[in-house]
């Protein structure tokens, strides 16, 4: 039998829904953000209470006790399902891996318990969603949300892994102009841009353009760098000169993929290309791009061409798969060698 709200509302030590925060998906971008958005609300109000959620038991377990450790005096509850998450908090974070994850948290759990939950009126809930995913989908799980009495945006994130450890992420967003006013605030204690896009779908749409500049660039970037280094040139000095130049861009200045070419900085080059933004996640947002374009017939000819390189390095060297898409550059290096 699931539990009940009055039964979880004891597990977490009788806090009201309404002083609540639940975050559900707890991989390398969700984590930071939850973390950074849990610590500045406790520092904020030592009364709220927060709850984690995750596919994986371990990671939200492992979240609940390194928060607590620094955080002693924090009310921090896991919970097993995004039904219960729901139930503990009518602020609810997710940050899922993509589409088919987003349809089944939300069709599957939230709405439902939404449903529920709102035949009493008092039991406002405001859903933010930070997935990168297809925009039509978004716009249809938005769309139940509301239908609930819910309020809901889609929220999804610019900055990577080191902007969500840094709380420094720009967030996209796409709802009404209410909903951004309410989010504002909460989006703000994990990043420091906070863009109104326009109405549901807008925010993905414009972070599904962004990283289709960026998957393209990182390409483009990593064959300056290896041609570069065939005429002699020093990678530091070439990428100081991009960097200087009409060429710069965040691929090179700050995701740079060669080894020594940034001195004082630690892009993931220089940890083997981990803790980064994975190759199949930046695929997936390629392959985004590519079916929003067949969709709305808009010509994409390099995207369509980095698309199609992302795919053979998952494909031929899958260990650079869940490695940062900077590795494109190694991939390169080493096709070029055999």
């Amino acid at each position: 039998m699931r539990p009940s709200f009055r039964n979880l509302q004891a597990a977490t030590k009788a806090i009201p829904r309404a002083k609540s925060t639940s975050f559900i998906g707890l991989g390398r971008m969700g984590y930071q953000m939850a973390y950074n958005l849990f610590s500045k609300q406790y520092v904020q109000n030592n009364e709220l209470g927060f709850v984690v959620c995750d596919a994986m038991p371990d990671s939200a377990r492992t979240f609940s006790e390194e928060f607590s450790k620094h955080f002693p005096g924090a009310r921090i509850s896991i919970a097993t399902t995004p039904e219960e998450a729901t139930l503990f908090s009518s602020r609810i974070v997710t940050m899922l891996p993509s589409s088919p994850q987003v349809k089944s948290v939300y069709s599957g759990s939230i709405v439902p318990t939404l449903q529920k939950l709102h035949t009493d009126p008092s039991e406002d809930t405001f859903c933010i969603d930070s997935t990168t995913l297809d925009v039509d989908i978004a716009r249809e799980v938005a769309s139940s949300v509301i239908k609930t009495g819910a309020q809901m945006i889609d929220a999804p994130v610019s900055g990577g892994v080191t902007g969500a450890q840094a709380g420094s992420l720009s967030f996209l967003v796409g709802g009404t102009q209410e909903s951004f006013k309410i989010a504002e605030p909460i989006l703000a204690l994990m990043g420091q841009r906070i863009i109104y896009c326009g109405p549901s779908g807008a925010g993905l749409g414009a972070k599904i353009c962004n990283n289709l500049v960026l998957g393209v660039e990182q390409i483009v970037i990593a064959e300056a760098m290896l041609l570069g280094q065939s005429l002699g040139l020093d990678p530091a000095i070439l990428a100081s000169v991009i960097n200087s130049s009409t060429g710069g861009c965040w691929s090179s200045s700050v995701n740079n993929p060669v080894p020594s070419a940034l001195p004082g900085k630690s892009p993931p080059c220089e940890r083997d290309y981990n803790g980064g933004f994975a190759t199949t996640l930046m695929l997936k947002d390629m392959g985004l791009a590519s079916d929003v374009a067949q969709h709305r017939r808009s010509p994409l000819p390099l995207g369509e061409a980095a698309k199609a390189i992302y795919t053979k390095i998952v494909q031929e060297r899958p260990e650079l798969a869940n490695k940062d898409f900077s590795s494109v550059y190694r991939y390169l290096r080493d096709h070029n060698d055999s």
